[in-house]
């Protein structure tokens, strides 16, 4: 199983990180050439939503579920179908007293057994790639002027 951690601090409060971090057209805004289906707004526990996306000039697809949610503290999605044998986000949010310290652990693993398993070491460098990128884009989002466009704070 392959795992990735990232931290993000971020100079906002913690309300308004986790509603753009779970906000459907924030997260398409904050991820390059992306689109979404199936929900929109605010994502809630039980919802569902279709990334779309294209990696390496091939289009995939991945349908996630909200499976946990502790408002504003922690929320989890989980692949129902997609590229990787299985797929776990979870999302936490803390304050800390200058802002909100984000955190990303996405655990995976890759289909197919042990051959699988072959093109993890790709698929970990791409998946931390794009977890960086989004996670530096919603800190952006999060501490500049153009958050509001998506909620109503």
């Amino acid at each position: 199983m392959g795992a990735i951690v990232r931290e993000t601090r971020i100079a906002a409060p913690r309300d308004r990180v986790f509603d753009l971090a779970r906000h459907v057209e924030a997260h398409v805004a904050t991820m390059p050439e992306e689109r979404a289906e199936g929900a929109t707004g605010l994502l809630e526990l039980g919802d569902r939503v279709t990334f779309k996306q294209r990696q390496f000039g091939v289009p995939f697809e991945l349908t996630a579920e909200v499976t946990d949610m502790d408002r504003p503290r922690r929320f989890v999605d989980e692949q129902l179908s997609g590229v990787f044998g299985s797929l776990v986000h979870e999302h936490t949010f803390e304050e800390d007293g200058t802002g909100t310290v984000m955190r990303d652990t996405v655990q995976f693993t890759m289909p197919f057994g042990p051959v699988g398993r072959l093109g993890e070491p790709v698929a970990r460098r791409r998946l931390r790639g794009l977890v960086d990128y989004h996670a530096d884009a919603l800190r952006e989002l999060a501490e500049g002027d153009e958050w509001d466009q998506f909620l109503d704070d």
